[in-house]
């Protein structure tokens, strides 16, 4: 038997090394949150926040209902936009060290949270605000509640697993992972099948479907949008070869050797799971996680970024690997050790990477760079430019595309309505139905401020090179008395933003004849934006 004395040190060593890397973390997201400008979704949650309702054309309510909350406490800044989401992503190490408390014990809490503060994709959650952030700490919540009332039967575990996911529910639309997990848990398992008696368990489903009632009214309102987004307008359903390379996506995003220790852990939980608690909970709801996203990664969207998506089923492993590795041989210890160095490291690299995109200075060390943060740059010019001119020349203020108005929207805060065009970006990441609610789309332009002055602002960059010469074409047939006024090319030429003077067209655009006429797709072919 292990002396007591020689313990208690080194889980205080383990607690103190913990607590420092987590206040020093803490520190470093304050400060990219205060200062790294929104990403364009994150500018859209802001106006969805700005309408608040049971639901959106592409996400539940809880991402704007936050950003509410945040500024109408902190007032509008990108900080008071995005605090809620710091301080709920700062309890994932934490929820991390209970649930690994409660499979093994104290010391391997620890170790797990640390582990949990080097996974780059675990320790940076929360300085942006999106989904993801309470979609993840909901389920690490439920996941530590199931393994609660699998072991005590106790009504405030049961209702805790069941809020979590009712919580995920208003989060995003992939609330339906966690609930397969549990289902394959009730359905494989022997402590799994036991639990279809236990009234706790119906208790739990009841509670999490009230979640479900925003979505339902939402998507009523809106004629299934949200759903026909989600399921279908987004998703190919059809098998892509080029989603074979997701293991290496994730091996980027946990970094290699970290990320080859989860799936060795996944596969020994999945060996051991016949011994009951706790490998039956971790091997399943692991498995689960890697296999139906790399299944559904092979049919479904694949021009969106999506290393985030098995981040749940990484985290109940990290408790795994100290107590797996525990018994191992000094070598393969230092395995641990290692990737443990490693993932500090990337993480490390992408904080840096953040806090270079947050100030022009650093954005400028970084346009050598084939991943350039040209969605986080370029946001404090173009809005001051709109401020600018809408002050000097009036006229309604219309972008060509819905993250292009959000970014302009957010930098002036809300003070004028900045309507979007129909383009392509609208469809593509399920923004038109909203548009069209809020009536800001290119068909209420037309309705509600046709004959007006207009000032328009142009993303010359914000297509993919392909699209961009048919888009930028048919610009000149969507505003009358067309008059160059000014333009942005920032970081040789990474954000290329024009604004056009002219008045709105009575009637929505017709066809035009000779597209590679057009004058602002000449300016930007004459600017470099196409080749």
């Amino acid at each position: 038997m292990r002396d007591a004395r020689s313990v208690v040190p080194g889980l205080a060593r383990w607690r103190a090394v913990f607590v420092t890397a987590f206040a020093l973390l803490c520190i470093i997201k304050l400060m990219l949150a205060a200062t790294l400008s929104p990403f364009g979704d994150e500018a859209f949650y802001w106006q969805e926040s700005r309408h608040l309702a049971w639901g959106y054309s592409d996400l539940p309510p809880l991402t704007a209902w936050l950003i509410h909350v945040g500024e109408a406490v902190a007032g509008h800044s990108v900080l008071g936009m995005r605090w809620p989401f710091l301080l709920i992503g700062s309890t994932l190490p934490w929820l991390v060290r209970s649930f690994a408390r409660e499979a093994f014990d104290e010391r391997v809490g620890w170790q797990a949270a640390l582990l949990c503060l080097a996974l780059p994709l675990g320790g940076s959650l929360g300085v942006l605000a999106l989904p993801d952030v309470p979609l993840t700490v909901a389920i690490m919540l439920a996941l530590l509640a199931l393994m609660g009332a699998l072991d005590r039967d106790g009504w405030r575990d049961w209702l805790m697993l069941g809020l979590s996911l009712g919580v995920c529910w208003l989060t995003h639309y992939r609330a339906a992972m966690p609930m397969l997990a549990g289902l394959l848990f009730c359905a494989l398992t022997p402590r799994g099948r036991l639990q279809w008696r236990r009234p706790g368990l119906w208790l739990a489903l009841g509670v999490s479907a009230l979640g479900l009632i925003p979505v339902l009214v939402s998507n009523w309102q809106q004629h299934g949008a949200g759903v026909a987004f989600q399921l279908v307008e987004r998703n190919p359903w059809q098998f892509h070869a080029d989603a074979l390379v997701q293991p290496l996506e994730q091996a980027v995003a946990c970094t290699p050797l970290l990320y080859a220790l989860l799936l060795w852990a996944a596969w020994q939980s999945w060996r051991r799971r016949g011994e009951g608690r706790p490998w039956d909970v971790i091997a399943v709801v692991s498995c689960c996680f890697f296999g139906v996203y790399f299944v559904l990664g092979l049919f479904a969207d694949d021009l969106r970024f999506r290393a985030h998506w098995p981040l749940p089923g990484y985290l109940p492993l990290l408790a795994t690997l100290p107590v797996l590795l525990r018994a191992q041989s000094p070598l393969r210890k230092g395995w641990l050790v290692a990737a443990f160095a490693m993932a500090g490291m990337g993480h490390l690299f992408g904080l840096t990477y953040l806090g270079l995109a947050a100030t022009d200075r650093g954005a400028v060390v970084l346009d050598g760079m084939k991943a350039f943060p040209a969605r986080f740059v370029g946001w404090r010019e173009s809005g001051d430019m709109a401020r600018q001119l809408i002050d000097t020349h009036g006229g309604v203020l219309v972008a060509d595309n819905f993250m292009l108005a959000a970014e302009i929207d957010f930098q002036l805060d809300g003070r004028v309505p900045v309507y979007a065009l129909d383009s392509p970006l609208n469809t593509k990441h399920g923004r038109a139905p909203q548009l069209a609610i809020w009536q800001l789309d290119e068909a209420a332009l037309h309705r509600v401020q046709g004959g007006r002055p207009m000032l328009l602002a142009v993303d010359e960059t914000a297509l993919p090179e392909r699209m961009r010469a048919e888009w930028l074409g048919s610009l000149c047939a969507r505003i009358d008395d067309l008059q160059p006024m000014r333009r942005l090319d920032l970081f040789n030429g990474r954000r290329r933003i024009a604004f056009y003077a002219g008045r709105v067209p009575a009637s929505p655009p017709i066809k035009p004849e000779r597209r590679e006429a057009c004058p602002i797709l000449l300016r930007a072919v004459e600017a470099g934006a196409l080749r």
